[in-house]
């Protein structure tokens, strides 16, 4: 049951970035630029999070046809998950500027951007979760990556909603209930998970991994290029690097 619950607040405290960032999203008016900046930072963190403790420990487990198969399965997923949100309203869901559609331009566009929001969100909680499985060491990395990428992505939309008009209790009561529901998701992650086989929890573990992949991929990218261009490949290479030392301290 502790570890459930240590799980559970891993969880909790790397969605709870969403909320900081929404925090300075509503009441700050920070530069588009620096979005896009901590944007890329936190895109080249999260690569290196599924590089060196996800994909790697998956291929450490079991091999690498699981790895394959889960990575291309998560990625398929999220993606086909993604296209049809994005025909909803969601598409534009971690822009800061003015291309989120309000409600009465895209009807359920709200709905669309949280259950968009929930997707982005659950593997990278149920990865923190399973991290702790089998006296697992809590995956330092993988942590300091959501809790990194979340800041920018709290802030980002938060900006966008209100900027179409929605209001701060409706930012602020998505972005906790996302919060909640990561912590849930991880302490899931490790209650449910405990007697799964390694090829098992290869296989998640690298569903993790392609879908968080296609997520930068099709949304936190898209967003630091829009603003910073050519810095963006930079920044990236960065935040990489800052995660690969982390790693390895």
């Amino acid at each position: 049951m502790a570890g459930a619950l240590t799980a559970g607040g891993w969880g909790l405290f790397a969605g709870a970035a969403l909320l900081v960032g929404a925090a300075a999203g509503s009441f700050v008016r920070v530069p588009p630029r620096l979005i896009a900046l901590v944007m890329a930072f936190g895109s080249g963190v999260l690569m290196a999070a599924v590089s060196f403790e996800l994909i790697a420990e998956a291929y450490e487990r079991a091999g690498m046809a699981p790895v394959v198969a889960g990575a291309v399965g998560g990625a398929v997923v999220y993606s086909g998950a993604n296209a049809l949100l994005a025909r909803r309203g969601a598409r534009h869901r971690k822009r800061s500027g003015r291309r989120q559609p309000s409600e009465s331009e895209a009807p359920g566009s709200g709905n669309a951007i949280a259950l968009g929001a929930l997707l982005d969100g659950v593997p990278e909680s149920v990865v923190i979760g399973t991290s702790l499985l089998g006296g697992g060491h809590l995956g330092v990395a993988t942590v300091g990556a959501v809790f990194i990428s979340n800041l920018p992505e709290g802030l980002a939309s938060a900006a966008g909603m209100r900027a179409a008009g929605r209001s701060r209790g409706y930012v602020f009561a998505l972005w906790g209930s996302i919060a909640v529901i990561s912590g849930l998701a991880a302490l899931a992650g490790y209650a449910l998970l405990g007697g799964a086989s390694p090829a098992v929890m290869a296989v998640i573990t690298a569903v993790a991994g392609g879908a968080i992949l296609a997520m930068i991929a099709d949304t936190m990218i898209p967003e630091a290029y829009g603003r910073v261009h050519l810095m963006t490949g930079l920044i990236t290479v960065l935040g990489f690097l800052s995660a690969f030392a982390l790693a390895h301290l």
